[in-house]
């Protein structure tokens, strides 16, 4: 027990367990569907894992902060297109423009959103449910019911999805999941070791604490947003690379399974823990059961109540088990120090 108390903490087990639902899940599905173990299948759910990914770093930071973005499928949405227009008409913008383009429309968004929810004091899942639907208004009024199509997109573009960084055996790994990895780490890193990344931990394990020793809880709930709509932009980058047609339906339902990865991934959704990695792999976890059930030609409604089950499951085990486990070990902890309190000390 006090090997495990000093070594893992609750959270982790949560990633740790999620990990071995993967392992089972892959397992079964392989056994389900024929041809299932092939580098085809792997790179169709790395694609899907990708973008879940980079638009779940961003959400991570927001529930860390006891707050929730609903509105991450219509700025995922809304970059794709934009960046997709601004390339059908100038082909010739380079690579990383279109991706900053894309990057600082996000960004602009989600300001939006923490202006309201740290200035304006109104609650944040009213906010983005506004902002979801007022983002998508406006895709549908600056689109004009055109299409971004793929013949009118660079070839650099086309060919991003298909590019491939670095081989493990027949497995592929490709530009987009490696750059949602590298994007993981980084945020991981800050989290764990910077001060500004601890910050949104203590701005969710209690906001009033967090006040009184003077951290300033508004911007660090508006940098929260932010980050959250760069990294929405980011991905609808990536969208548009991975799809090409873009329409004003484009990453619609995406907020469900970015909140699924998140929650399924280990952060509270009451605030204050979880880690950036648990969230990737709530993605995975995501990721590899649309795919699959997409295979299985489980019906869309299905697959978004099997989301729906597992964003129940986490809350409620984030609720009773992972609560009673903390209590546990606390409890523990506070035996070990009385009895260490009791003993006489040693004489030289």
């Amino acid at each position: 027990m006090r090997w495990l108390q000093r070594n893992i903490r609750p959270e982790q087990i949560r990633e740790l367990s999620l990990l071995l639902l993967i392992v089972v899940a892959v397992l079964f599905f392989g056994a389900m569907i024929d041809g299932y173990y092939t580098s085809r299948t792997f790179n169709r759910i790395a694609a899907s894992v990708a973008i879940i990914t980079v638009v779940a770093v961003g959400q991570t930071l927001v529930v860390l902060t006891r707050n929730i973005d609903l509105s991450v499928g219509s700025i995922v949405g809304c970059t794709a297109y934009f960046a997709g227009a601004t390339l059908a008409a100038r082909q010739g913008l380079p690579p990383l423009v279109t991706v900053l383009i894309a990057v600082a429309l996000g960004t602009v968004m989600g300001a939006v959103n923490g202006v309201l929810v740290a200035w304006g004091r109104v609650p944040s899942i009213i906010v983005t449910l506004g902002s979801l639907a007022i983002y998508r208004g406006i895709l549908i009024d600056y689109s004009g019911a055109k299409t971004v199509t793929t013949g009118s997109l660079p070839a650099w573009l086309i060919d991003l999805p298909r590019l491939t960084v670095f081989s493990i055996g027949n497995l592929d790994i490709r530009a987009l999941f490696a750059l949602a990895v590298v994007v993981v780490v980084l945020f991981q890193i800050a989290t764990s070791y910077l001060n500004a990344g601890r910050q949104f931990y203590a701005m969710g394990s209690n906001p009033e604490a967090a006040h009184l020793i003077g951290l300033p809880t508004r911007r660090i709930v508006f940098s929260a947003f932010v980050l959250s709509g760069a990294m929405s932009g980011l991905a609808g980058f990536m969208y548009l690379a991975r799809f090409g047609n873009i329409t004003v339906e484009a990453a619609r339902g995406l907020e469900l399974q970015v909140v699924a990865a998140v929650v399924v991934g280990g952060v509270n959704i009451f605030g204050g823990s979880g880690t950036v990695f648990g969230a990737m792999l709530g993605a995975v976890m995501i990721g590899t059961l649309e795919q699959s059930l997409l295979r299985l030609d489980i019906s869309e409604f299905w697959r978004d109540a099997i989301l729906g089950l597992l964003i129940l499951l986490a809350v409620a085990s984030d609720a009773v088990i992972l609560d009673r486990l903390r209590a546990l070990w606390a409890r523990t902890d506070l035996k070990i120090v009385t009895r260490a309190a009791a003993e006489p000390e040693a004489t030289p």
